[in-house]
C-alpha cells in the first residue's frame, strides 16, 4: 500500500511568517478533523435515532450536517489557503483523534439528544482552544473560527433546549461521556 502523504508548500499567506502559516495550518487540521467527524456523527445519529419526537430531530440534524460539511470545505480550503495540504482521509481521522467513536447506536431522541451534547461540548470547546491559539497569529482564520463556533454553539442549544427543563437545569447535567448522558435521559 502506498502512503498518502501531505505536502507543506514554501509559501502561505501575505502578512504570515512562513512558520506561523504552517502552525495556523496544522492547528486547522485538527479542526478539519473534528468537524469531519461531528458531521458522520450527526449522520448516524440522523438514521438510527428512534421514538417519541423522532420526525423532528430526524430532520433537525439535515441542516445542521450540512452547515458542518460547509464549515469542512471552508476549513480545508483555508489550509490550502496557508499552503499546506489538507488531510480528509479517514485513516488520517482515526489515527490522529483523541476521542472515540460516537457511543450510540439505534437510541431514542432523547438518548441521542443527550450524548450530542456531549459532543458539541467537546467540538465548541476544542474549537474555542484553538481561536485562542489562531488569534495570537492570524486574524482571518480567527475570524472564520469564531463564525463556525457561533453555529456550532446555536447547534448546541437546539440540542439542549429539548434537555433543559422549566428551572434551566439539563436533563443530562454533570455528565462527561456520550452514555452517561444517554443513561441520564432514561432515569427522569
Amino acid at each position: 500500500m502506498v502512503s498518502k502523504t501531505t505536502s507543506t508548500a514554501k509559501f502561505t499567506v501575505p502578512g504570515l511568517s512562513l512558520a506561523d502559516g504552517h502552525q495556523v495550518a496544522a492547528t486547522l487540521q485538527g479542526r478539519l478533523h473534528a468537524l469531519n467527524n461531528l458531521q458522520l456523527t450527526l449522520k448516524h445519529a440522523h438514521w438510527n435515532v428512534v421514538g417519541r419526537d423522532f420526525i423532528g430531530v430526524h430532520t433537525m440534524l439535515d441542516p445542521q450536517i450540512e452547515l458542518v460539511r460547509a464549515m469542512i470545505d471552508e476549513t480545508a480550503e483555508r489550509i490550502a489557503t496557508l499552503g499546506d495540504s489538507p488531510n480528509g482521509l479517514p485513516g488520517a481521522l482515526v489515527r490522529d483523534r483523541d476521542w472515540n467513536d460516537y457511543a450510540l447506536g439505534r437510541a431514542s431522541t432523547m438518548e441521542h439528544l443527550a450524548a450530542l451534547d456531549v459532543v458539541y461540548e467537546g467540538v465548541v470547546s476544542s474549537h474555542r482552544d484553538a481561536i485562542s491559539v489562531i488569534g495570537k497569529l492570524d486574524p482571518i482564520t480567527e475570524d472564520m473560527l469564531i463564525g463556525q463556533t457561533a453555529k456550532l454553539e446555536l447547534f448546541q442549544w437546539f440540542m439542549r433546549a429539548h434537555l433543559e427543563n422549566s428551572g434551566g437545569t439539563l436533563l443530562n447535567a454533570e455528565t462527561h461521556t456520550e452514555k452517561s448522558a444517554a443513561a441520564k435521559t432514561k432515569k427522569k
